[in-house]
């Protein structure tokens, strides 16, 4: 949910014109039926858009590291999860503000920031009359080298290996391919033991996964981190031990209320700065692979600018 405007927000009049980068292919192409309704809501406001089609993920990260170097105050993405945190990695510590279409299929950074999901006219009148509020984003690097930052969830564990099937397979599509990959990887998932260091407590045992929420959920709307807030400066983590299959099939549902979090078997830390060490594992962070383990984890405070409704 976005918090009432603050003494850092900046009111915006409606800009006269935008650059709309859009991922045709986020939410099995729900872009195509969405854009048009939002072009024709921003052209009511009389904003005139051009509309710039990505045709991968390094060709968005182009689109919109241009559009920021030449000075654009407002880039806009029409996408999904995947297509903002490709978006927030060209558009972190910058003067640019995001505007996020959302067209995806969990759209789960959508939610975070409060923008109106399914809504294209709605989403059109939060980037003519909205505010720009600064957002925490969180950034991790990997074993491998790899940098990134993420405005949502980092996880590791069985989260991780499921988003690693998913990715492999060509059917279903949606919402359907993340429970055929959940069903898939129930058969063969072994927990594994993790080191942490949370802001200089150490916590080592056995989970199922850990999660490292800058923002509250990943899923499609799973509160794996309920009590997270991207303005409050801290991550939140959560570590579910290791458990059954039964017993974690059990615990699974209670994860889209938030209520997970009162089990025994789950333990919530919070900290700014976050190692997570284990063998063999990986991180995924908003949807997107990162890499393997260990992986260092700090909060970036009011990192991103970002369009959200006044």
């Amino acid at each position: 949910m976005t918090a009432a405007p603050g003494p850092g927000d900046e009111g915006s009049s409606p800009p006269e014109r935008i650059t709309l980068v859009v991922n045709p292919s986020s939410g099995a192409g729900r872009a195509r039926s969405l854009v048009p309704a939002f072009l024709g809501r921003l052209a009511e406001h009389g904003i005139r858009t051009s509309v710039e089609v990505s045709g991968s993920a390094d060709d968005l990260r182009a689109r919109v590291r241009r559009l920021r170097d030449e000075g654009a105050s407002l880039v806009a993405v029409a996408g999904g999860d995947g297509t903002a945190h490709l978006a927030i990695q060209e558009l972190a510590d910058s003067a640019a503000a995001l505007a996020l279409l959302p067209t995806g299929t969990g759209d789960d950074n959508a939610r975070t920031l409060g923008l109106p999901l399914g809504d294209p006219r709605a989403a059109a009148d939060a980037v003519a009359f909205g505010v720009d509020r600064g957002v925490d984003l969180a950034h991790v690097t990997a074993a491998d080298g790899t940098e990134r930052y993420f405005l949502g969830v980092l996880s590791a564990g069985f989260d991780s290996f499921v988003n690693e099937r998913a990715n492999a397979m060509s059917w279903p599509k949606g919402k359907a391919k993340y429970a055929a990959a959940i069903v898939g990887e129930l058969r063969v998932f072994k927990p594994v033991r993790y080191e942490a260091d949370i802001d200089g407590v150490a916590v080592s045992e056995g989970a199922m996964l850990v999660a490292v929420g800058n923002g509250r959920s990943y899923g499609g709307g799973m509160l794996i981190c309920p009590d997270a807030d991207v303005h409050d400066g801290v991550l939140d983590v959560t570590w579910l031990e290791a458990v059954g299959i039964p017993t974690f099939l059990r615990a699974f549902p209670s994860v889209f209320r938030g209520t997970h979090v009162r089990r025994g078997d789950v333990r919530t830390f919070r900290g700014s700065s976050i190692r997570l060490v284990a063998d063999g594992q990986l991180a995924y962070a908003d949807g997107e692979r990162v890499g393997p383990l260990p992986i260092d984890i700090r909060v970036v405070p009011s990192a991103l600018r970002v369009r959200v409704p006044a």
